[in-house]
C-alpha cells in the first residue's frame, strides 16, 4: 500500500454502538404510523440512510408526505430514548488521537442528519479531531451510494488511493469502492466476516485496531 494520509470515518457502529439502537428507533416510528415492520428486517438495513430504509421495508419514499412523517418521528424516538443511553466502543477516541497524531487527516462520511451527527460526535468527545464532516444533508444518497464518500473525499484534498475508509458495514466497503477508496473493516457493529470480505483488513473494534496499529494498513 502507498501511503496513507487520511482516513474518511463511518461513526454508527464503527466508533459508537448505535446500529441496534437505530434499528429500534425505525421499528417504532413505523408501528406509529401503522407499519408493523420486525427488528430483523430493519437491523441489516443500518448503515443505509432513511432514502433506502423506508423505500425496502415499507415502500414508501422519505420525501414523500408520510416518509417525512415517519422520518421525524425516527428522529424523535432516537433522540429521546436512545441517544442518552449510547456510548462509544472501547478504544475509539483513544484510535482517532493515535491516527490525528501520525499525521492523518481525519473526515467522517455518515448517513446521519447534521443534528444527529453532531450530537454523536458529541459523545465521542472528538469534534476537535475531525477536521471535515459529510451528513445526510450534503449528500442526496446515502450508502451504499458513493456519494457520501465521494463528497468527503473531495473536502479532504487527497487521491483515493491516499486515503482509507473504516467502517463496519458491507454499505460502507461498497460506497468506498465505487470511488477508488479501500476499506479497514470493524466487526463491532454485528456484520459477519463474509459481508466484510471486499475490506483490506478487518478487525474486531477500534481498541482491536488501536493494539494492532504498527501492523495495519494504517502502520
Amino acid at each position: 500500500m502507498g501511503q496513507i494520509r487520511g482516513v474518511i470515518l463511518d461513526i454508527d457502529g464503527t466508533l459508537i454502538d448505535s446500529n441496534d439502537a437505530h434499528a429500534h428507533a425505525w421499528v417504532q416510528a413505523m408501528a406509529d404510523n401503522g407499519y408493523d415492520v420486525p427488528f430483523e428486517k430493519v437491523r441489516p438495513l443500518i448503515g443505509m440512510g432513511g432514502d433506502k430504509v423506508l423505500p425496502e421495508t415499507t415502500g414508501i419514499q422519505k420525501d414523500s408526505d408520510k416518509g417525512q412523517q415517519i422520518s421525524k418521528r425516527r428522529k424523535e424516538i432516537f433522540k429521546e430514548r436512545y441517544l442518552p443511553t449510547i456510548r462509544p466502543f472501547p478504544g475509539a477516541k483513544e484510535l482517532l488521537r493515535q491516527m490525528r497524531e501520525r499525521g492523518l487527516k481525519l473526515a467522517v462520511a455518515s448517513s446521519a442528519e447534521q443534528d444527529e451527527l453532531k450530537s454523536l460526535l458529541h459523545i465521542l468527545d472528538a469534534t476537535d479531531l475531525i477536521e471535515e464532516k459529510t451528513s445526510s444533508s450534503d449528500a442526496q444518497h446515502s450508502k451504499p451510494d458513493p456519494q457520501p464518500v465521494e463528497v468527503t473525499l473531495k473536502r479532504i484534498g487527497f487521491p483515493p488511493q491516499a486515503v482509507v475508509m473504516l467502517g463496519d458495514t458491507a454499505y460502507d466497503i461498497e460506497a468506498a469502492q465505487k470511488v477508488g477508496v479501500r476499506t479497514i473493516a470493524l466487526r463491532c457493529g454485528g456484520w459477519k466476516d463474509t459481508d466484510l470480505a471486499g475490506a483490506i483488513a478487518l478487525y474486531d473494534d477500534p481498541a482491536d485496531l488501536l493494539a494492532q496499529y504498527e501492523t495495519s494498513p494504517l502502520g
